[in-house]
């Protein structure tokens, strides 16, 4: 069965451009942004790991630690980092994981048959410090994912892990949130004293003042 949200993510020990990675250890008490790569020295992958090395401070403001997966050998890796560097501007930071045995790969379903075979597909797991898988997003090989949009489910997790809220369609950090519908009017006037917008009894919006 295929990882659910809730779930353990899958403990491992596996090869990387960092060294072994014994992934519970590695992940101590931060968040994790695991995400694979259908294959070294492919375009759309290339700018991909750009992009997360140019974002470390963003992640390390976050409490998160980003770590890539492709199936290709160490090797590969070591020799595709020159190319990140030299066409994206910025070298890689983070351990991309070497799973040539696909084992990593089996246990985190990151290989859809019907779409490849043989290789992964963009498959991206954010893995709270309780090692907790708590979003899972997939992507066709041919399409590039947004790390803006991962940031910002990031964001929204940690505060809604945090404060007795929800956060409304494309929320962004600092805008309005909403007060989760299992508080009554009188337990979240003692959470939330600016008050609140009632727009439906199951609809209040609030202004974090944090």
């Amino acid at each position: 069965m295929a990882l659910q949200l809730g779930d353990t993510a899958p403990d491992f020990s596996q090869d990387s451009t960092e060294g072994v990675i014994n992934f519970h250890e590695w992940l101590g008490d931060s968040w994790a942004i695991l995400f694979s790569h259908p294959k070294d020295f492919t375009p759309v992958c290339t700018t991909e790991l750009g992009e997360v090395a140019r974002l470390k401070p963003e992640f390390d403001k976050r409490n998160t630690k980003a770590i890539g997966l492709s199936v290709d050998p160490i090797e590969d890796h070591h020799a595709w980092k020159g190319d990140i560097e030299e066409t994206q501007g910025c070298g890689l930071n983070f351990p991309l994981l070497a799973d040539a045995d696909r084992s990593i790969s089996e246990k985190y379903g990151m290989i859809h048959p019907n779409a490849n075979d043989t290789l992964t597909v963009r498959s991206v797991f954010v893995i709270d410090p309780k090692k907790k898988v708590r979003l899972t997003l997939t992507y066709p090989a041919s399409a590039g994912r947004n790390f803006q949009e991962i940031l910002r489910v990031l964001d929204s997790l940690q505060l809604t892990d945090n404060e007795k809220v929800a956060t409304p369609v494309n929320w962004q950090k600092g805008d309005d949130v909403i007060i989760v519908p299992s508080l009554s009017n009188e337990e979240a006037a003692k959470l939330f004293p600016q008050g609140w917008d009632e727009k439906k009894p199951y609809l209040r919006m609030t202004k974090l003042n944090k």
